[in-house]
């Protein structure tokens, strides 16, 4: 089991932690996921110079029985760490929205309600219920506006 430490934004290590960590707090996507499959493409070999790993989650590297071996390509660049924060942001969203639109249809619940549960679940205390509830708002109201269609009415009789 190789690891490699990578930096992302507070609520985004919370919410991956609590969701894929293990009990020692390392984190290791399953096979089925996407992250799992970019992480694979965008580890590279260990430049000559190159600073220590440091950040706020630890990723278990993929580990196949052919192509490139975690030995030798463990490590991750700052590009690479960008588009891997991408992606985790989008599941984070995704998940969130998912669940408080469900939350909403399913049971009633109001979202800030359904926030709170939902941040309760993956022990986040880095984001405000506030800031996500402002980010489901706006996603909602992207949805669902529509320009209404401008119908002319014609004239049946014309005088």
């Amino acid at each position: 089991m190789i690891t490699t430490k990578i930096y992302i934004k507070p609520h985004l290590s919370e919410y991956v932690i609590a969701k894929y960590g293990n009990k020692n707090g390392n984190v290791r996507f399953p096979d089925k996921l996407d992250i799992y499959h970019f992480i694979w493409d965008l580890i590279q070999p260990r430049p000559n110079i190159c600073q220590p790993d440091f950040g706020n989650i630890e990723i278990i590297l993929p580990e196949r029985s052919i192509g490139k071996s975690p030995r030798t390509y463990n490590y991750l660049s700052k590009r690479a760490q960008k588009i891997i924060e991408k992606k985790i942001e989008n599941m984070f969203f995704a998940e969130l929205r998912d669940y408080v639109i469900d939350e909403k249809q399913r049971k009633g619940t109001t979202y800030i309600d359904s926030i709170y549960f939902f941040m309760s679940k993956y022990v986040i205390n880095s984001i405000s219920e506030d800031a996500l509830k402002k980010s489901c708002y706006r996603y909602l109201r992207k949805i669902s506006s529509r320009n209404k269609r401008g119908y002319k009415r014609k004239k049946m009789f014309p005088i």
